[in-house]
């Protein structure tokens, strides 16, 4: 066991609770990947969607350039995907009123039931509307347990080690991806595949909602809920592996004082002095969204097929993906706690940069001959999107939901982190539907729109996101008092100034 400079260990305790608390990333995960998968399969569009699958069966005959980039250019097609960012959004704003007032561990729970009755619709859907309404339920899962476990992995882990633990969610989230991939790639050659792949999103979601009844609800989430010091304290010797719990516990109750779970915690967030933890709120799931990393996540079968590549040829090609982005989180959570998040930040900035105007350039290139992108272009573009996963992998995906769990004071956390996880819904609703349009209609132009959004974004986190390693989740509030643009609205809030050992 690691003892931390905070006085705290990394018990087996703690790595169980979370292990097990991450499924709810596998959850999302494996939505994400299994629905760009099914949506490659010829069974499953000719049953749901019979347009699409029938322009997929002219442009196999005619090769026709002008359909090449339009073939899944379909709203129903394209709803089938992002409506499960609508239900996700109402869930997880009513999540935070649950992880507010009952704490981590019931939210947990409700998001795998809800994932699990809506994995089991979908994998038994006769038509289009069962196959929206499973979506809808799977929606609930995931915003349910995004809004819920990126708090739990922040408040449990020491604060030497909570950039590793924290970055298991994205972890978890990149094997939910690809196992996902794993199973289109041999559903696929199955008539009804996709149904076991639709239907296989209940093993996780069985395993978390299990799981949650024998988790143990974190210290801060205690005393929040509860407002039992002794209770708490408890919990804390318990997950920190040692009796020296007196200066955490001393923060936890300074930090709960204000935090009145009767009070309307998104009112609260509205003032002055919260001004940082709302605009980070808001600006953090925007940037990750607009990485266009979903549309390589939820279209790079689509993209895949458009640059040459068969239905088997493009799951492979996923699949590959898949294990490039779970490989690079992992490597995340090794360094994170080290060289920092700011310079995980700027270091995938930029390598999502180059490859996304690369990427553009090979497809203007390649379609300017004569209209068809030859084999070479493809394999350029399948190790293009290679080092542009690896690149979120090891900054915007895992930061987007560490940075946010771990930056609210205790008394707006819950509602804070409800936004994010709101926000992140509604683009990723908005790239979801924009995408195949935006493919069709600007072809190569799609990778130099998020590739702008890269450069604003690289800019933002280096100017206005202080550094938060190795701060106690408690502590973190009073950095942007000593920020230089943010101390002039956090001037007058009450917390006591206190030596920060170990940021930059």
């Amino acid at each position: 066991m690691a003892k931390s400079e905070s006085g705290g260990k990394i018990t087996y305790f703690v790595v169980a609770s979370c292990v097990m608390a991450a499924m709810g990333g596998v959850l999302f995960g494996y939505d994400i990947g299994v629905s760009g998968g099914v949506m490659s399969m010829g069974p499953f569009l000719k049953r749901f969607f019979p347009k699409v699958y029938k322009l997929q069966e002219e442009d196999r005959r005619r090769r026709n350039i002008h359909n090449h980039y339009c073939l899944f250019n379909s709203q129903l097609l394209t709803s089938f995907t992002s409506s499960l960012y609508v239900s996700g959004f109402i869930a997880t704003l009513l999540a935070s009123s649950v992880t507010r007032s009952w704490g981590r561990k019931p939210s947990i729970f409700l998001g795998g039931v809800a994932f699990l009755v809506g994995a089991a619709l979908g994998g038994s859907a006769q038509n289009v509307a069962m196959l929206i309404i499973a979506r809808l339920l799977l929606g609930v899962g995931v915003g349910f347990a995004n809004q819920s476990v990126p708090l739990y992995l922040s408040e449990m882990a020491p604060a030497k080690y909570r950039g590793a633990i924290s970055n298991g969610f994205q972890l978890c989230i990149g094997i939910g991806f690809l196992s996902a991939n794993v199973i289109n790639y041999e559903t696929q050659k199955i008539k009804h595949g996709w149904r076991i792949s639709l239907a296989t999103a209940a093993i996780p979601a069985s395993i978390l909602t299990l799981g949650s009844l024998f988790l143990p609800e974190t210290p801060n989430s205690i005393i929040q809920t509860t407002g039992d010091v002794h209770k708490t304290e408890l919990m804390l010797r318990r997950v920190r592996g040692t009796n020296d719990v007196q200066d955490e516990l001393t923060d936890l109750v300074e930090a709960s004082s204000g935090s009145d779970t009767d009070s309307n915690a998104f009112v609260k967030l509205l003032q002055r002095k919260y001004r940082p933890e709302l605009v980070m709120a808001l600006a953090i799931p925007f940037f990750q969204q607009v990485t266009g990393i979903n549309v390589a996540a939820f279209y790079a079968p689509v993209l895949y097929r458009t640059v040459g590549f068969g239905e088997s040829g493009s799951l492979m090609s996923t699949l590959v993906t898949g294990i490039v982005g779970t490989t690079s989180t992992f490597l995340s959570m090794l360094v994170v706690d080290r060289i920092g998040r700011k310079t995980l930040f700027l270091i995938g900035g930029l390598q999502m940069l180059v490859s996304q105007v690369t990427i553009g350039m090979i497809i203007m290139v390649a379609d300017v001959n004569d209209g068809v992108i030859k084999e070479g272009y493809g394999y350029a573009v399948v190790v293009l999107v290679c080092v542009y996963v690896a690149g979120f992998g090891w900054s915007w995906g895992p930061l987007g939901w560490l940075v946010p769990s771990e930056i609210f004071p205790l008394d707006v956390r819950s509602a804070a982190q409800s936004v994010t996880v709101a926000v992140s819904f509604v683009f990723t609703f908005a790239v979801a539907q924009s995408a195949p349009p935006m493919l069709c209609k600007f072809r190569a132009g799609i990778f130099f729109f998020y590739g702008g959004w890269l450069v604003v974004m690289t800019v933002a986190v280096q100017l206005f996101l202080p550094e938060t390693k190795n701060v106690p989740i408690e502590k973190v509030a009073g950095l942007w008092e000593k920020h230089w643009f943010w101390r002039r609205m956090t001037s007058k809030r009450d917390i006591q100034e206190t030596t920060i050992l170990g940021s930059s």
